[in-house]
Protein backbone atom coordinates (compact mmCIF):
# COMPACT_ATOMS: atom_id res chain seq x y z
CA UNK A 1 0.00 0.00 0.00
CA UNK A 2 1.28 3.48 -0.90
CA UNK A 3 2.18 5.53 2.15
CA UNK A 4 0.46 8.92 2.20
CA UNK A 5 1.68 11.95 4.08
CA UNK A 6 -0.15 12.43 7.35
CA UNK A 7 -0.21 16.22 6.94
CA UNK A 8 -0.81 17.88 3.60
CA UNK A 9 2.10 19.59 1.91
CA UNK A 10 0.10 22.81 1.78
CA UNK A 11 -0.38 22.96 5.55
CA UNK A 12 2.83 21.18 6.49
CA UNK A 13 4.85 23.90 4.81
CA UNK A 14 3.42 26.67 7.00
CA UNK A 15 5.90 28.05 9.52
CA UNK A 16 4.72 28.69 13.06
CA UNK A 17 4.18 32.36 13.89
CA UNK A 18 7.58 33.37 15.25
CA UNK A 19 6.19 36.26 17.27
CA UNK A 20 3.59 34.09 18.98
CA UNK A 21 6.18 31.37 19.58
CA UNK A 22 8.57 33.80 21.28
CA UNK A 23 5.74 35.23 23.39
CA UNK A 24 4.59 31.75 24.43
CA UNK A 25 8.11 30.73 25.43
CA UNK A 26 8.60 33.91 27.45
CA UNK A 27 5.31 33.37 29.27
CA UNK A 28 6.17 29.75 29.99
CA UNK A 29 9.55 30.69 31.46
CA UNK A 30 7.93 33.43 33.53
CA UNK A 31 5.33 30.96 34.83
CA UNK A 32 8.21 28.69 35.84
CA UNK A 33 9.56 31.46 38.04
CA UNK A 34 12.20 33.01 35.81
CA UNK A 35 12.28 36.84 35.66
CA UNK A 36 11.86 36.96 31.89
CA UNK A 37 10.94 40.25 30.22
CA UNK A 38 9.15 39.68 26.94
CA UNK A 39 9.49 42.09 24.02
CA UNK A 40 7.92 39.61 21.61
CA UNK A 41 4.17 40.21 21.62
CA UNK A 42 2.62 42.99 19.58
CA UNK A 43 -0.20 43.93 21.91
CA UNK A 44 -0.84 46.98 24.09
CA UNK A 45 -0.37 46.40 27.80
CA UNK A 46 -3.41 48.57 28.56
CA UNK A 47 -6.83 47.11 29.44
CA UNK A 48 -9.70 47.44 26.99
CA UNK A 49 -11.57 50.67 27.88
CA UNK A 50 -14.40 50.18 30.38
CA UNK A 51 -17.21 51.40 28.13
CA UNK A 52 -16.31 48.73 25.57
CA UNK A 53 -16.24 46.00 28.21
CA UNK A 54 -19.61 47.12 29.58
CA UNK A 55 -21.15 46.92 26.11
CA UNK A 56 -19.93 43.33 25.88
CA UNK A 57 -21.31 42.48 29.34
CA UNK A 58 -24.73 43.77 28.32
CA UNK A 59 -24.56 41.75 25.09
CA UNK A 60 -23.82 38.60 27.05
CA UNK A 61 -27.10 39.04 28.91
CA UNK A 62 -29.20 39.66 25.81
CA UNK A 63 -30.53 36.40 24.29
CA UNK A 64 -30.60 38.11 20.90
CA UNK A 65 -26.83 37.68 20.72
CA UNK A 66 -26.91 34.00 21.70
CA UNK A 67 -27.74 32.95 18.13
CA UNK A 68 -26.18 32.94 14.67
CA UNK A 69 -25.91 36.31 12.96
CA UNK A 70 -24.94 37.17 9.35
CA UNK A 71 -21.61 35.58 8.42
CA UNK A 72 -20.22 38.83 7.08
CA UNK A 73 -20.84 40.87 10.21
CA UNK A 74 -23.62 42.66 12.07
CA UNK A 75 -25.19 45.30 9.80
CA UNK A 76 -24.90 47.96 12.49
CA UNK A 77 -21.20 47.21 12.97
CA UNK A 78 -20.53 47.38 9.23
CA UNK A 79 -22.27 50.75 9.09
CA UNK A 80 -20.19 51.96 12.03
CA UNK A 81 -16.96 50.76 10.41
CA UNK A 82 -17.81 52.65 7.23
CA UNK A 83 -18.48 55.80 9.29
CA UNK A 84 -15.28 55.34 11.31
CA UNK A 85 -13.25 54.93 8.12
CA UNK A 86 -14.58 58.20 6.73
CA UNK A 87 -13.91 59.95 10.05
CA UNK A 88 -10.38 58.66 10.54
CA UNK A 89 -8.91 58.43 7.04
CA UNK A 90 -11.26 60.40 4.82
CA UNK A 91 -12.13 57.38 2.70
CA UNK A 92 -15.84 57.05 1.95
CA UNK A 93 -17.19 53.52 1.69
CA UNK A 94 -20.51 51.74 2.15
CA UNK A 95 -21.46 49.03 4.64
CA UNK A 96 -21.82 46.62 1.73
CA UNK A 97 -18.10 46.98 1.07
CA UNK A 98 -17.18 45.83 4.60
CA UNK A 99 -16.61 42.27 5.80
CA UNK A 100 -16.14 41.72 9.55
CA UNK A 101 -13.54 39.04 10.27
CA UNK A 102 -11.98 37.12 13.13
CA UNK A 103 -9.12 39.55 13.59
CA UNK A 104 -6.86 41.11 11.00
CA UNK A 105 -5.30 37.75 10.17
CA UNK A 106 -8.55 36.37 8.78
CA UNK A 107 -9.07 39.58 6.83
CA UNK A 108 -5.68 39.05 5.20
CA UNK A 109 -6.29 35.36 4.54
CA UNK A 110 -9.71 36.12 3.01
CA UNK A 111 -8.20 38.87 0.87
CA UNK A 112 -5.34 36.84 -0.54
CA UNK A 113 -7.62 33.84 -1.10
CA UNK A 114 -10.09 36.03 -3.00
CA UNK A 115 -7.45 37.71 -5.19
CA UNK A 116 -4.65 35.23 -5.86
CA UNK A 117 -4.47 32.22 -8.18
CA UNK A 118 -1.51 29.85 -8.55
CA UNK A 119 1.16 31.63 -10.54
CA UNK A 120 0.19 35.10 -9.35
CA UNK A 121 2.93 37.12 -7.67
CA UNK A 122 2.50 39.43 -4.67
CA UNK A 123 5.13 42.11 -4.11
CA UNK A 124 6.05 42.11 -0.43
CA UNK A 125 8.46 44.71 0.99
CA UNK A 126 10.69 43.31 3.73
CA UNK A 127 10.96 43.44 6.68
CA UNK A 128 7.39 42.14 6.72
CA UNK A 129 5.00 40.84 9.34
CA UNK A 130 5.38 37.07 9.57
CA UNK A 131 1.81 36.27 8.49
CA UNK A 132 1.90 37.96 5.07
CA UNK A 133 4.04 35.45 3.14
CA UNK A 134 2.33 32.45 4.71
CA UNK A 135 -1.16 33.71 3.78
CA UNK A 136 0.02 34.52 0.26
CA UNK A 137 1.41 31.01 -0.21
CA UNK A 138 -1.71 29.40 1.25
CA UNK A 139 -3.71 31.23 -1.41
CA UNK A 140 -1.46 29.78 -4.12
CA UNK A 141 0.44 33.02 -4.74
CA UNK A 142 4.17 33.65 -4.74
CA UNK A 143 5.60 36.37 -2.50
CA UNK A 144 8.22 38.52 -4.24
CA UNK A 145 10.27 40.17 -1.54
CA UNK A 146 11.85 43.63 -1.80
CA UNK A 147 14.52 44.27 0.80
CA UNK A 148 14.66 47.58 2.66
CA UNK A 149 16.94 48.60 5.52
CA UNK A 150 17.64 51.32 8.05
CA UNK A 151 19.43 53.51 5.51
CA UNK A 152 16.13 54.24 3.75
CA UNK A 153 13.99 54.27 6.87
CA UNK A 154 12.76 50.78 5.90
CA UNK A 155 10.72 52.31 3.07
CA UNK A 156 10.55 50.88 -0.42
CA UNK A 157 11.21 53.02 -3.50
CA UNK A 158 9.39 53.20 -6.82
CA UNK A 159 12.59 51.95 -8.48
CA UNK A 160 12.53 48.84 -6.32
CA UNK A 161 8.85 48.25 -7.08
CA UNK A 162 9.53 48.65 -10.79
CA UNK A 163 12.35 46.11 -10.63
CA UNK A 164 10.15 43.59 -8.82
CA UNK A 165 7.20 43.94 -11.20
CA UNK A 166 6.56 41.19 -13.77
CA UNK A 167 3.59 40.24 -15.97
CA UNK A 168 2.64 37.80 -13.17
CA UNK A 169 2.34 40.53 -10.53
CA UNK A 170 -1.22 40.64 -9.15
CA UNK A 171 -0.86 42.78 -6.05
CA UNK A 172 1.31 44.82 -3.73
CA UNK A 173 1.20 44.50 0.06
CA UNK A 174 1.51 47.99 1.55
CA UNK A 175 1.88 48.67 5.28
CA UNK A 176 2.21 52.07 6.95
CA UNK A 177 2.77 52.34 9.89
CA UNK A 178 4.81 49.15 9.68
CA UNK A 179 5.10 46.07 11.78
CA UNK A 180 7.95 45.26 12.43
CA UNK A 181 9.89 48.46 11.74
CA UNK A 182 7.60 51.33 12.76
CA UNK A 183 8.24 53.00 9.40
CA UNK A 184 5.65 55.52 8.19
CA UNK A 185 5.44 56.63 4.56
CA UNK A 186 4.87 60.33 3.88
CA UNK A 187 1.69 61.40 2.05
CA UNK A 188 3.76 62.06 -1.07
CA UNK A 189 5.31 58.59 -0.93
CA UNK A 190 1.92 56.93 -0.43
CA UNK A 191 0.53 58.83 -3.40
CA UNK A 192 3.49 57.97 -5.62
CA UNK A 193 3.23 54.25 -4.82
CA UNK A 194 -0.53 54.31 -5.36
CA UNK A 195 -0.17 55.97 -8.74
CA UNK A 196 2.50 53.44 -9.70
CA UNK A 197 0.05 50.63 -8.84
CA UNK A 198 -2.68 52.30 -10.90
CA UNK A 199 -0.34 52.57 -13.87
CA UNK A 200 0.54 48.89 -13.58
CA UNK A 201 -3.07 47.82 -13.16
CA UNK A 202 -2.34 45.80 -10.01
CA UNK A 203 -4.13 45.50 -6.68
CA UNK A 204 -2.97 47.02 -3.41
CA UNK A 205 -3.66 45.32 -0.08
CA UNK A 206 -3.07 48.02 2.53
CA UNK A 207 -2.86 47.10 6.20
CA UNK A 208 -4.00 50.07 8.30
CA UNK A 209 -4.14 48.41 11.72
CA UNK A 210 -1.69 50.94 13.24
CA UNK A 211 -3.32 54.02 11.70
CA UNK A 212 -3.65 55.89 15.00
CA UNK A 213 -0.18 55.12 16.33
CA UNK A 214 2.06 57.73 14.70
CA UNK A 215 4.48 60.08 16.44
CA UNK A 216 6.30 63.36 15.96
CA UNK A 217 5.80 64.84 12.51
CA UNK A 218 4.69 61.55 10.94
CA UNK A 219 1.13 61.31 9.62
CA UNK A 220 -0.98 58.35 8.61
CA UNK A 221 -2.17 58.39 5.01
CA UNK A 222 -4.74 56.00 3.54
CA UNK A 223 -3.81 55.23 -0.07
CA UNK A 224 -7.32 55.28 -1.61
CA UNK A 225 -7.87 58.69 -0.05
CA UNK A 226 -4.93 60.30 -1.86
CA UNK A 227 -5.26 58.09 -4.96
CA UNK A 228 -9.01 57.66 -5.53
CA UNK A 229 -8.34 55.77 -8.78
CA UNK A 230 -6.94 52.82 -6.80
CA UNK A 231 -10.19 52.25 -4.87
CA UNK A 232 -11.53 49.67 -7.33
CA UNK A 233 -8.33 47.65 -6.96
CA UNK A 234 -7.65 48.17 -3.27
CA UNK A 235 -8.48 46.19 -0.13
CA UNK A 236 -8.07 47.86 3.26
CA UNK A 237 -7.39 45.61 6.24
CA UNK A 238 -7.98 46.97 9.74
CA UNK A 239 -9.35 46.08 13.16
CA UNK A 240 -9.84 47.14 16.77
CA UNK A 241 -6.89 45.24 18.25
CA UNK A 242 -4.22 47.92 18.43
CA UNK A 243 -6.27 51.12 18.61
CA UNK A 244 -8.49 50.00 21.49
CA UNK A 245 -6.25 47.42 23.23
CA UNK A 246 -8.55 44.62 22.06
CA UNK A 247 -6.15 41.98 20.72
CA UNK A 248 -7.99 39.15 22.47
CA UNK A 249 -11.44 40.15 21.23
CA UNK A 250 -10.57 39.06 17.65
CA UNK A 251 -12.41 41.58 15.50
CA UNK A 252 -10.98 42.83 12.22
CA UNK A 253 -12.39 43.76 8.86
CA UNK A 254 -11.65 44.16 5.21
CA UNK A 255 -12.96 46.95 2.98
CA UNK A 256 -12.95 46.54 -0.77
CA UNK A 257 -14.88 46.39 -4.02
CA UNK A 258 -18.24 44.61 -3.79
CA UNK A 259 -17.23 41.58 -5.87
CA UNK A 260 -14.17 40.87 -3.72
CA UNK A 261 -16.11 41.36 -0.48
CA UNK A 262 -18.81 39.02 -1.77
CA UNK A 263 -16.25 36.34 -2.65
CA UNK A 264 -14.46 36.69 0.68
CA UNK A 265 -17.81 36.56 2.47
CA UNK A 266 -18.66 33.31 0.72
CA UNK A 267 -15.36 31.86 1.91
CA UNK A 268 -15.97 33.02 5.46
CA UNK A 269 -19.49 31.56 5.44
CA UNK A 270 -17.91 28.11 5.03
CA UNK A 271 -14.86 28.62 7.26
CA UNK A 272 -15.90 30.43 10.44
CA UNK A 273 -19.30 32.02 9.81
CA UNK A 274 -19.94 35.09 12.00
CA UNK A 275 -17.44 36.60 14.41
CA UNK A 276 -18.55 36.07 18.03
CA UNK A 277 -21.50 38.40 18.63
CA UNK A 278 -20.25 39.65 21.99
CA UNK A 279 -16.97 40.69 20.37
CA UNK A 280 -18.84 42.42 17.56
CA UNK A 281 -20.92 44.43 20.04
CA UNK A 282 -17.72 45.40 21.84
CA UNK A 283 -16.21 46.48 18.51
CA UNK A 284 -19.34 48.48 17.74
CA UNK A 285 -18.90 50.42 20.99
CA UNK A 286 -15.23 50.95 20.16
CA UNK A 287 -15.53 52.28 16.61
CA UNK A 288 -18.62 54.35 17.47
CA UNK A 289 -16.87 56.06 20.36
CA UNK A 290 -14.19 58.72 20.53
CA UNK A 291 -10.42 58.28 20.34
CA UNK A 292 -9.59 59.43 23.86
CA UNK A 293 -8.30 56.00 24.90
CA UNK A 294 -5.88 55.72 21.99
CA UNK A 295 -4.67 59.27 22.60
CA UNK A 296 -3.57 58.27 26.10
CA UNK A 297 -1.90 55.11 24.81
CA UNK A 298 -0.14 57.02 22.05
CA UNK A 299 1.36 59.41 24.60
CA UNK A 300 2.76 56.46 26.56
CA UNK A 301 4.06 54.72 23.44
CA UNK A 302 5.75 57.93 22.28
CA UNK A 303 7.63 58.14 25.56
CA UNK A 304 8.53 54.46 25.48
CA UNK A 305 9.84 54.48 21.89
CA UNK A 306 12.30 57.23 22.80
CA UNK A 307 13.40 55.42 25.94
CA UNK A 308 14.08 52.08 24.29
CA UNK A 309 15.68 53.60 21.20
CA UNK A 310 18.04 55.65 23.36
CA UNK A 311 19.25 52.56 25.21
CA UNK A 312 19.58 50.23 22.23
CA UNK A 313 21.18 52.75 19.89
CA UNK A 314 23.90 53.32 22.46
CA UNK A 315 25.08 49.70 22.28
CA UNK A 316 28.27 49.08 20.32
CA UNK A 317 27.40 47.22 17.13
CA UNK A 318 23.69 48.08 17.28
CA UNK A 319 21.92 50.68 15.13
CA UNK A 320 18.38 51.49 16.23
CA UNK A 321 16.42 54.06 14.20
CA UNK A 322 13.70 55.96 16.05
CA UNK A 323 10.40 54.48 14.79
CA UNK A 324 7.70 56.85 13.54
CA UNK A 325 4.71 54.60 14.17
CA UNK A 326 3.27 51.38 15.64
CA UNK A 327 5.01 50.14 18.83
CA UNK A 328 8.14 48.33 17.68
CA UNK A 329 11.82 49.07 17.28
CA UNK A 330 13.82 47.16 14.68
CA UNK A 331 17.50 47.57 15.46
CA UNK A 332 20.26 46.28 13.22
CA UNK A 333 22.57 43.94 15.15
CA UNK A 334 24.85 43.16 12.21
CA UNK A 335 27.72 44.73 14.15
CA UNK A 336 27.32 42.12 16.89
CA UNK A 337 27.34 39.06 14.63
CA UNK A 338 30.70 37.31 14.76
CA UNK A 339 31.37 38.16 18.40
CA UNK A 340 31.57 35.65 21.23
CA UNK A 341 29.30 36.25 24.20
CA UNK A 342 29.74 34.12 27.32
CA UNK A 343 31.46 31.45 25.31
CA UNK A 344 28.86 31.36 22.54
CA UNK A 345 29.57 32.59 19.04
CA UNK A 346 26.94 34.92 17.59
CA UNK A 347 26.48 33.42 14.14
CA UNK A 348 23.16 35.09 13.30
CA UNK A 349 20.44 37.29 14.73
CA UNK A 350 18.49 34.09 15.48
CA UNK A 351 21.40 32.80 17.56
CA UNK A 352 21.74 36.20 19.23
CA UNK A 353 18.08 36.17 20.26
CA UNK A 354 18.61 32.73 21.81
CA UNK A 355 21.67 33.97 23.71
CA UNK A 356 19.77 37.03 24.95
CA UNK A 357 16.94 34.83 26.23
CA UNK A 358 19.25 32.31 27.90
CA UNK A 359 21.76 34.75 29.37
CA UNK A 360 19.78 37.96 29.99
CA UNK A 361 16.32 36.43 30.32
CA UNK A 362 14.89 38.82 27.75
CA UNK A 363 12.72 37.60 24.86
CA UNK A 364 13.11 39.29 21.46
CA UNK A 365 12.19 38.19 17.92
CA UNK A 366 15.01 37.69 15.40
CA UNK A 367 14.94 39.38 12.01
CA UNK A 368 14.84 35.99 10.27
CA UNK A 369 11.13 35.89 11.15
CA UNK A 370 10.55 39.07 9.14
CA UNK A 371 12.63 38.23 6.10
CA UNK A 372 15.72 40.23 7.08
CA UNK A 373 18.43 38.44 9.09
CA UNK A 374 20.70 40.70 11.07
CA UNK A 375 17.98 42.51 13.01
CA UNK A 376 15.84 42.11 16.12
CA UNK A 377 12.28 43.22 16.74
CA UNK A 378 11.29 44.47 20.16
CA UNK A 379 7.79 45.59 21.06
CA UNK A 380 7.64 48.52 23.46
CA UNK A 381 4.00 47.83 24.32
CA UNK A 382 4.93 47.00 27.91
CA UNK A 383 5.52 48.94 31.10
CA UNK A 384 8.18 51.67 31.28
CA UNK A 385 10.11 49.93 34.07
CA UNK A 386 10.21 46.64 32.15
CA UNK A 387 11.38 48.44 29.02
CA UNK A 388 14.30 50.04 30.87
CA UNK A 389 15.19 46.84 32.71
CA UNK A 390 14.96 44.62 29.63
CA UNK A 391 16.86 46.93 27.29
CA UNK A 392 19.53 47.52 29.96
CA UNK A 393 19.99 43.78 30.41
CA UNK A 394 20.61 43.47 26.66
CA UNK A 395 23.07 46.37 26.77
CA UNK A 396 25.02 44.82 29.64
CA UNK A 397 25.16 41.43 27.94
CA UNK A 398 26.32 42.78 24.58
CA UNK A 399 28.94 44.93 26.29
CA UNK A 400 30.68 41.67 27.21
CA UNK A 401 31.07 40.67 23.54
Amino acid sequence: MTERARVSNRIGSIAESATLAVDAKAKALKAAGRPVIGFGAGEPDFPTPDYIVEAAVAACRDPKWHRYTPAGGLPELKEAIAAKTLRDSGFATAAGNVLVTNGGKQALYNTFAALLDPGNEAILPAPYWTTYPESIRLAGGTPVEILTDETTGYRVSIEQLEAAYTPRTKLLVFVSPSNPTGAVYSPAEVEAIGRWAVDKGIWVVTDEIYEHLVYGDAVFTSMPTVVPEIADRCVIVNGVAKTYAMTGWRVGWMIGPADVIKAAGNLQSHSTSNVANVSQIAALAAVSGNLDAVAAMRTAFDRRRQTITGILDGIDGVTCPLPEGAFYVYPSVKGVIGRTIRGREVTSSAELSAIILDEAEVAVVPGEAFGTPGYLRLSYALGDDDIVEGATRIARLLAEG
